[in-house]
């Protein structure tokens, strides 16, 4: 494909994407997309996901899940500026991570097969959520457990501050980590949807022997 293909490309890309009419032009648009992503122009593709928690926005890099948030506000300006500009809005990228998602909610997967790239994410931070993205599904951990077990046990607060920056909620599962006072404490989505996540996974949240 020509610089000049690309070029016009690209232009359909954006024009595209933001397609919303009839049926001919939401083909066109797939179309055009679909077109994009052969030709590697499609950096992050996105979509938004109805769940029993409410509208969830997920996307996709090459490398693997990169964001799934609760609140779409904002997100799609970090991932431009963060990760690339040319982030599309692509449901047929998102696919496997709406199916594992349904089946999740629907209490027929308890873990995740979804790479995640982990592009907004570095340093210890990382090795914080990392080390979350191992809890199984049904168990929990406390904040004071993930710094000792990340080897800095007097580093919770910053622990909690890693978990709450958790670009890829649910599928990296910082709901499954509990304040050792008790209760369920801080959630990015809320502590409703943080209780809602923990009853669907019939977690027992109680924090004893934990530290």
């Amino acid at each position: 494909m020509t610089n000049a293909e690309l070029d016009d490309l690209e232009t359909a890309l954006r024009r595209g994407a933001a397609a919303d009419v009839d049926t001919a032009a939401e083909a066109a648009a797939i179309s055009t997309i679909a077109a994009a992503d052969r030709e590697g122009l499609v950096d992050v593709a996105f979509s938004v996901v109805d769940s029993p928690v409410g509208d969830l926005l997920v996307a996709v890099t090459p490398q693997g899940l990169v964001r799934l948030a609760f609140d779409p506000e904002h997100v799609l300006d970090e991932l431009a500026e963060r990760i690339s500009p040319r982030v599309v809005e692509a449901p047929f990228r998102l696919d496997p991570v709406r199916r594992e998602l349904d089946e999740y909610f629907e209490g027929r997967r308890r873990a995740f097969d979804l790479t995640v790239d982990w592009s907004l994410t570095k340093g210890f931070r990382r090795r914080v959520l990392e080390a979350t993205a191992r809890i199984p599904a049904g168990e929990v951990t406390t904040y004071g457990a993930l710094a000792a077990q990340v080897g800095k046990p007097s580093a919770s607060r910053a622990v909690g501050g890693a978990v709450g920056a958790n670009p890829v909620a649910i599928v990296v599962p910082c709901h499954r980590v509990l304040p050792a006072t008790g209760g369920v404490g801080n959630y990015g989505g809320g502590p409703e949807r943080k209780v809602f996540l923990l009853e669907l996974e019939h977690a027992d949240t109680s924090v004893k022997g934990h530290h």
